[in-house]
């Protein structure tokens, strides 16, 4: 049972995210994401490592404002007094550091083989490591690493590690799941455990999840106690990352019934933030992520279209707009008239029963022949257009060439391919074009677009960011039916998606192009060249 109901949140996206493989802050981003989540209303903000790497130490010395949050530097335990003196001295003074976070080894194993100490030792500098922080900062946290994998292996031993840190002045005790491998009826257990001699108010998780556990294990030594959760947003960390914070926090708030800094009306900031996150790390979404995810509350099959459009509690466990995140039907070949009334419905199309009848018809000819729109809604966008009203016509491509160069060069590992395309394009008039690319997609695409923006300046602000190639008749070889989806993006960060077929995968990558053109001009509102 829960007694006391207020979670506090500690966000370590900025330190713990920075060692996900691929991701590489800038300072320019750890501000604005420090931003982001100080407006989003986090308890706790771990800045990062200042004197570890130059981004972390300019950041602490730009760090912004925060209205809410505290700002944390994260350190070590370090025996030599001295340096520490000059370090907390240094983060006081120079960073205007209230709050740290000291990481010790709590794991004998560790202390024996990491350290090469003996384990009074480690206590002793644990002891004088918080007792000296204490004299420099408000608020000293410290930070139990591998104490799961301690308390299996001398259970007596790390729960002297952690309380020796806590009589010493940590304000926060967090047991840590360095190497992600406890299993979520053992943090509960030992967190019971742990809670005899340190209590919940002051204690704290920080979960890995490299057995997809993370979340589970989180949740679990809350409901044994522990009063504050550590994560990071979309679940970034090192190996399989940490705790996914967008999942934790409407867990705690919307299923566990608990108080945290975060109100139900700010949750619905939380889908924003996941995406803003990974657009600033130029990531591309988990679209399966829980709660904020694009396929949190999508639904494909026609049974579950049927029940929610009778009742949304059919097939969604929360209304998407709580979190931010919106319903998606999504229309395919697991469809039937319940989806595709829907999604019609959504796009603002009122059909009868004979045009809906008639469009379920095409569409699976469609995907008979190998257009699937599940993933390029753009492209079902325009074929619904296509057959129910009409398609302005932007552009009339008479010829294309392209031609893929092949070379070697001798003083260089790496072979050098460029890629050349000819257009011969109709818009109010023949125009012709050649551009160069660095494959056969990318050169048409500068073709067809150093004419189209004469006529079209708004495609100056669309970007083609994703491009995804599957062939569908393997065992045809060269002759085989390909499907090309590409993802396009403009200056609001919109995305969308658009669908080519061709046995040429040059051809249905035209198709698809074609098709995100045309999308994003129509969505412009802008008149056609043809009818000016």
């Amino acid at each position: 049972m829960i007694n006391n109901k207020k979670i506090f949140l500690y966000d370590s996206t900025l330190r713990d995210g920075a060692q996900t493989k691929g991701v590489d802050f800038s300072l320019s981003d750890k501000i604005a994401i420090a931003k982001e989540l100080d407006e989003f209303g986090l308890d706790y903000i771990e800045g990062g490592w200042p004197g570890a790497n130059n981004t972390d130490t300019a950041f602490f010395k730009k760090a912004p404002k925060l209205k809410f949050s505290k700002l944390v530097s994260f350190g070590m335990t370090n025996k030599n007094t001295i340096s520490l003196r000059k370090k907390f001295n240094e983060l006081k003074k120079k960073f205007k550091v209230n709050t740290i976070c000291i990481v010790g080894k709590t794991w004998d194993f560790h202390v024996n083989h990491a350290l090469n100490i003996d384990e009074k030792e480690n206590l002793r500098i644990i002891k004088s490591n918080i007792e000296f922080a204490t004299k420099f900062f408000k608020e000293v946290l410290f930070d139990a690493e591998h104490f799961f994998d301690g308390f299996k292996s001398k259970k007596e031993y790390a729960l002297d590690c952690i309380k020796v840190a806590n009589t010493s002045g940590a304000s926060w005790v967090v047991l840590c799941d360095t190497n992600g491998g406890t299993l979520p009826n053992q943090v509960e257990e030992i967190v019971k455990e742990v809670s005899l001699h340190i209590p919940g108010n002051k204690l704290g998780i920080h979960c890995h999840n490299d057995t997809e556990n993370a979340v589970a294990n989180t949740l679990a030594a809350v409901r044994s106690g522990a009063r504050q959760v550590q994560g990071t947003f979309n679940g970034l960390g090192e190996r399989c990352g940490n705790a996914n914070l967008t999942t934790i926090i409407p867990t705690l708030i919307l299923k566990m019934g608990l108080e945290t800094s975060i109100s139900k009306k700010k949750l619905k900031d939380l889908t924003k933030i996941s995406k803003f996150i990974d657009e600033r790390l130029l990531r591309k979404n988990n679209s399966s992520l829980p709660y904020v995810g694009e396929s949190a509350f999508a639904h494909k099959g026609g049974l579950h279209a049927s029940g929610i459009q009778k009742h949304a509690k059919t097939y969604e466990h929360i209304e998407p707009e709580i979190v931010g995140n919106k319903r998606n039907i999504i229309v395919s070949n697991q469809s039937g008239k319940s989806s595709l009334s829907i999604k019609l419905k959504e796009l603002r199309f009122k059909v009868n029963n004979k045009q809906l009848d008639f469009l379920i018809k095409k569409l699976k000819k469609k995907e008979f022949e190998g257009y699937s729109y599940d993933g390029a809604e753009a492209s079902f966008e325009l074929f619904i257009m296509r057959e129910l009203t009409k398609v302005p016509d932007y552009f009339k491509l008479k010829s294309f060439q392209v031609i893929n160069e092949y070379k070697d060069l001798k003083d260089n590992l790496e072979a050098n391919n460029t890629a050349k395309a000819n257009v011969v394009v109709k818009v109010n008039k023949e125009y012709f074009s050649n551009s160069i690319g660095n494959g056969p997609v990318n050169a048409l695409d500068n073709a067809l677009r150093s004419v189209l923006i004469k006529s079209y300046p708004t495609l100056k602000k669309m970007n083609l960011i994703d491009y995804k190639v599957r062939i569908l008749t393997p065992d045809e070889g060269t002759k085989a039916i390909t499907r090309v989806i590409i993802e396009s993006s403009d200056e609001n960060k919109k995305n969308w998606s658009t669908v080519g077929v061709s046995s040429n995968v040059i051809n249905a990558s035209y198709i698809a192009l074609k098709e995100s053109i045309t999308y994003k001009l129509i969505k412009s509102k802008i008149k056609s060249a043809f009818e000016k």
